[in-house]
C-alpha cells in the first residue's frame, strides 16, 4: 500500500504577461506547505511535477521548506491544458482585462465553456491534443506510481490534471472533473491510497499548512 500525494502549484501570476510563474504569494504558500510537513516528519520517496515553471518553482519551495534534495521527475502528462489556446478557439473576446473583477469572473466563465466544448470533441484548440490524450496521459501518470512504487510519492502539477485524477478514481463524468478542476485553491492537497491494482480517493483540495487566521489571507484559486 502507498500514499499519493497531488499537490496544485502555489498561486500563479494571473493578469500577467507572464502566467506561468509564482507570484509571492505563491512562493510563500509552497514553502509553508514543506515547513508543516517537515513539522509533521513527512517524507517523500519519490516527486514528479510537469515540466510548467509554476509546478517546478512550487517543488523548489516546497522542498525549501521540507529541508528535502530529492530531484524531481519531470513528466509533460503533469502538465496544464493551454487555457488560452482553449478561450481563443471559442472565438470569444473578453470585454475586460484580466486583472479585474469582471475580467476574472469572464475569463473562468470562459473557460469553462471551452472546457466543456474540449471534452466533447467540439473544439481543437490551437496546439493542444485532444482531452482523450490529456486523460490517458494523467492515467499514464497513476499507472506509473501503482506499478513502480509502495511508499509515499509527491505529485506537483495544475488543476486540469489532478482533477481529471480525481474523475478518473471516482469515474466522474468530465463535466464533473472540470468543475472540481476549477474549485482546487493553490497549493491545495489531494490524496489517494493505492496498490498495484487501483487507486482510492482519501481526501481532496485541503490546505493543512493553512489553517490560522493570519493565513486566512493566503488562501487563492489563480
Amino acid at each position: 500500500m502507498g500514499t499519493l500525494y497531488l499537490v496544485r502549484h502555489g498561486q500563479a501570476s494571473f493578469g500577467s504577461d507572464d502566467y506561468d510563474r509564482l507570484s509571492p504569494l505563491g512562493q510563500r504558500q509552497s514553502l509553508r506547505l514543506g515547513e508543516h510537513w517537515r513539522a509533521h516528519g513527512l517524507h517523500f520517496d519519490a516527486v514528479y511535477t510537469g515540466t510548467l515553471l509554476r509546478q517546478r518553482q512550487t517543488w523548489a519551495g516546497i522542498a525549501q521548506g521540507l529541508g528535502s534534495s530529492l530531484e524531481p521527475h519531470e513528466w509533460p502528462e503533469l502538465n496544464e491544458y493551454d487555457s488560452a489556446a482553449l478561450i481563443e478557439a471559442l472565438h470569444a473576446h473578453p470585454s475586460a482585462p484580466a486583472h479585474t473583477p469582471q475580467g476574472y469572473r469572464e475569463h473562468f466563465r470562459l473557460l469553462r465553456d471551452a472546457l466543456r466544448q474540449w471534452s466533447a470533441g467540439v473544439l481543437t484548440p490551437r496546439g493542444m491534443g485532444s482531452h482523450a490524450d490529456f486523460v490517458a496521459g494523467v492515467n499514464a501518470v497513476l499507472e506509473r506510481v501503482r506499478t513502480l512504487h509502495t511508499g509515499r510519492v509527491l505529485v506537483v502539477s495544475s488543476g486540469g490534471p489532478i482533477a481529471t485524477a480525481v474523475g478518473q478514481v471516482l469515474g466522474t463524468t468530465p463535466e464533473t472533473a472540470i468543475e472540481l478542476n476549477l474549485r482546487l485553491r493553490n497549493t491545495a492537497l489531494t490524496e489517494f491510497d493505492f496498490n498495484p491494482k487501483r487507486h482510492t480517493l482519501v481526501s481532496f483540495n485541503t490546505l493543512p499548512h493553512l489553517t490560522q487566521p493570519e493565513q486566512a489571507a493566503w488562501v487563492s484559486y489563480a
